[in-house]
């Protein structure tokens, strides 16, 4: 869907809060970081405890006070896959437990990752394959070192 132009007046001191974010963001337009700001903010209303964070990977939902979404989600999921007969208040519980965060932020990481599976998975995808190519050069190394 094609961006409709709207006029906004914004205040001097969140115009001047926007360029910084923007000279922070190289490649973000003005234009691209408030549409960015706008989504994440309803994101935000709509899912109580989500917060964005911007890191090496780009900005990520992250759970107030905790990990990003992607490593919770991570966590359920292979949690699941090797306790096939927990119930899912255990599975719950035992991320928690091993995370040292609490039920509601996985709670609240799960609720997150239904309404948006495929962005989250993209980023437990990224992180497999980056994992995947440092134990790759890791090994490389220790090759060269062997010989």
């Amino acid at each position: 869907m094609a961006p409709t132009p709207r006029s906004i007046r914004f205040e001097d001191a969140v115009l001047d809060k926007l360029a910084r974010f923007v000279m922070e963001h190289p490649g973000l337009s003005v234009s691209a970081a408030v549409n960015l700001l706008v989504a994440e903010a309803l994101r935000m209303e709509e899912h109580p405890g989500i917060v964005f964070r911007s890191g090496p990977s780009g900005r990520r939902a992250v759970t107030v006070n905790g990990p990003d979404v992607w490593e919770i989600v991570q966590a359920v999921k292979t949690t699941r896959a090797s306790e096939t007969d927990a119930s899912p208040q255990e599975i719950i519980e035992m991320v928690g437990e091993h995370s040292g965060i609490t039920s509601q932020q996985v709670t609240t990481a799960i609720r997150y990752w239904s309404a948006y599976p495929e962005e989250i998975d993209e980023q437990i995808k990224a992180a497999e394959q980056a994992a995947t190519a440092a134990e790759e050069r890791w090994r490389r190394e220790q090759g060269l070192l062997a010989s």
